[in-house]
């Protein structure tokens, strides 16, 4: 795509439109996405964040969603990527897939928003944004919370790198940065590949797993999003039934 149809974007995140942010992400995340869909499912790879059936809802939509109901902000987008980079980190088998993305997202989001943000939404609020009950999202409040071992903050630095590092690698050819012809400045590239390199290139290092999510954004006249799953795979049953068995043997 010649640099004339691109948008260009400000050099520091905090002044990016959210919006191009959320396309930025979600172009990241669904890349990553379709690499780990490709990785069968094994029981030890289930987590709390799986669903038995594939959302209805793209990442995009999703995210815009929390978005428009949350007044998310842009830190807490970003710190996403950076969740998805410890976790993978500390906990190998997981990965971020079609039936994981969008439950790690609002889990994300409310962790993050809670804890580092001066004002932030009821768990009420976030559970019907995202379209789960509350007391799941309270379970999975409480896993992210041990898959990160508590540990919510990183650097202005760091959230900077991978802001770069998500129009540098934007599949679609539609962003550039201010200041740059039609590449990001080798400079701040070196910087990037340095340190926090993508979520993409965490989960190619430490072993991903498959997950599991669905549900399509269905908002009534109340805006209740609901999980509403296309229908769970021969395989995806015979993981969650061999994980069920694995729950029921006696200690």
């Amino acid at each position: 795509m010649h640099s004339s149809t691109r948008v260009t974007l400000p050099a520091a995140y905090e002044v990016a439109e959210i919006d191009n942010l959320a396309l930025l992400i979600a172009n990241m995340l669904e890349r990553l996405i379709a690499h780990n869909d490709k990785i069968p499912l094994l029981p030890e790879s289930l987590t709390r964040f799986h669903s038995r059936a594939v959302p209805n809802i793209s990442v995009l939509d999703y995210l815009r969603r929390i978005i428009k109901w949350t007044k998310v902000e842009k830190s807490c987008l970003l710190l996403t990527l950076h969740y998805v980079d410890q976790i993978c980190a500390r906990i190998p088998l997981f990965t971020l897939s079609s039936l994981t993305c969008h439950r790690f997202i609002i889990a994300s989001i409310t962790v993050c928003s809670k804890g580092l943000c001066d004002s932030f939404c009821t768990n009420a609020l976030y559970a019907r944004v995202g379209g789960i009950p509350v007391p799941e999202l309270n379970v999975l409040e409480r896993e992210f919370l041990r898959a990160i071992d508590w540990r919510l903050m990183c650097t202005r630095e760091v959230l900077q790198e991978y802001y770069i590092n998500l129009i540098r690698t934007d599949s679609t050819g539609s962003f550039m940065l201010e200041g740059a012809e039609s590449e990001i400045e080798d400079s701040d590239m070196d910087s990037v590949s340095s340190r926090s390199a993508s979520p993409m290139d965490a989960q190619v290092r430490h072993r991903p797993s498959f997950s599991l999510l669905g549900n399509r954004d269905r908002e009534s006249s109340s805006d209740t999003a609901t999980l509403a799953p296309q229908g769970p795979t021969i395989e995806q049953n015979m993981a969650f039934a061999a994980l069920q068995h694995s729950w029921n043997k006696p200690p």
